[in-house]
């Protein structure tokens, strides 16, 4: 793996690390599992966010909109994916399922960006503002979902002119035809690397040994 990872000036993203999506009675959890299994999607989250810690790489928390009544009725163009939330009511405010997994919790002095209505981490947030403040250049990617807030988060990065990093075993999405996408048709046409966990744990200690 050629990239390395300044820890000054590398921020890990953390995408919707939610209970609906990542855990056990999680009203997503039944259709992500198969995937998130295979993958492994559990451990690797953990062991990349520990090993970003451990080596003073920042972590931001990316929250998707927690669903509260009246969101979305007297929009005039909800997405698909927000008629889905609305009836659903994914990540609702206030409840477990809107709340964060237990092994993911932020920790003092670690940003939770605002929450975007949309699959964008960027739009309508100050994620941008909250990376250029702590002076980020890259950003390494992972949570749910790769082919739609991870793929969109990442896209809206390159765009500013961030070095965007894909880990293609720290996210999950509803099918491997999905997986498929995001990382071997979608992701190469954007994303700078697209690494496994291992490989950018290792680029994470191996950055913090240089200094």
């Amino acid at each position: 793996m050629s990239d390395t990872y300044d820890p000054c000036h590398t921020a890990v993203l953390l995408v919707d690390p939610f209970n609906d999506f990542l855990s056990e009675g999680g009203k997503v959890w039944p259709h992500l599992e198969p995937v998130a299994t295979k993958v492994g999607l559990l451990d690797h989250l953990r062991s990349v966010v520990a090993t970003a810690r451990e080596n003073d790489v920042r972590v931001m928390f990316v929250p998707h909109r927690r669903w509260e009544p009246g969101d979305y009725d007297d929009w005039d163009f909800p997405s698909p994916s927000q008629l889905k939330i609305q009836k659903m009511h994914h990540f609702a405010r206030g409840s477990w399922g809107g709340s964060f997994h237990d092994d993911f919790q932020p920790q003092p002095g670690e940003v939770v960006v605002h929450e975007h209505w949309g699959s964008s981490g960027f739009a309508n947030t100050d994620l941008d503002f909250q990376l250029k403040q702590h002076g980020i250049t890259h950003v390494v990617l992972l949570g749910l979902l790769a082919n739609t807030c991870i793929e969109a988060t990442a896209r809206f990065a390159q765009e500013l002119g961030y070095h965007v990093t894909l880990v293609r075993d720290a996210t999950a999405a509803l099918g491997p035809e999905m997986m498929h996408a995001a990382h071997e048709l979608n992701g190469p046409t954007f994303a700078h690397a697209i690494v496994t966990t291992d490989e950018v744990t290792a680029a994470f200690n191996g950055a913090q040994s240089r200094h």
